[in-house]
C-alpha cells in the first residue's frame, strides 16, 4: 500500500473522536432521497435535514438504477420510508447528451474504449425525472407504502421545484 490516502484517514481519526454514535439505521423523518452524485448537492441539508433521518441514494443523473431501486424498496419495507424524493439538478452532465457522447469523452480521456458503458444519460430531463417517479410509484413493493415525488433542483438559487 502507499500512502495516497492517508490524509483521509488523518482526518477520519479526527472525525471520530465526535462522530454520532448509537444511530440504529431507520430513516427517523421518513425520508429516501435519490439523486444525483454531483458534488454541488448537499441532500440532507436541501431539504432542512440532518444525519439520520433520511436513506440518501446517489446515482450519476439521480436515475433510479436498479440499486437505487432496490434501496427504494429496502427503506420502504425495512428502514420506515414514507417519502420518496426523486430529486434531478441544473447543470447536470447526465442531462447534456446521451450515453455515446459521454462514452466517446471517457474514451477520449482514458485512451481506452468505454463504448460498451451504459450511463443513463438523457437530454430529456424532466421525462426521465417523470419515468423515474413513475417506476417507484408503480412498483408492487412501494405503491400503497411510500409516496413518491419528482424534483428538479436549481445548483444556482439553491431552490427545489416540484415537478411530478
Amino acid at each position: 500500500m502507499d500512502d495516497t490516502f492517508d490524509d483521509l484517514l488523518l482526518a477520519n481519526q479526527r472525525y471520530a473522536t465526535s462522530a454520532p454514535r448509537n444511530f440504529d439505521g431507520y430513516a427517523h423523518a421518513g425520508i429516501a432521497v435519490v439523486t444525483c452524485m454531483d458534488s454541488r448537492l448537499q441532500p440532507l441539508e436541501m431539504i432542512g435535514l440532518f444525519l439520520g433521518e433520511a436513506k440518501i441514494l446517489r446515482t450519476p443523473g439521480g436515475h433510479v438504477t436498479q440499486d437505487a431501486l432496490n434501496g427504494c424498496i429496502l427503506g420502504v419495507n425495512l428502514l420506515r420510508v414514507r417519502r420518496i424524493l426523486v430529486i434531478s439538478h441544473s447543470k447536470c452532465a447526465m442531462a447534456s447528451g446521451d450515453d455515446e457522447e459521454l462514452a466517446r469523452r471517457v474514451s477520449q480521456a482514458s485512451g481506452r474504449d468505454a463504448s460498451e458503458l451504459e450511463f443513463g444519460a438523457d437530454p430529456d430531463q424532466a421525462g426521465r425525472l417523470r419515468a423515474d417517479v413513475k417506476l417507484l410509484a408503480t412498483h408492487p413493493l412501494i405503491t400503497g407504502r411510500a409516496s413518491v415525488g419528482g424534483f428538479h433542483y436549481d445548483v444556482d438559487t439553491g431552490l427545489l421545484q416540484r415537478v411530478c
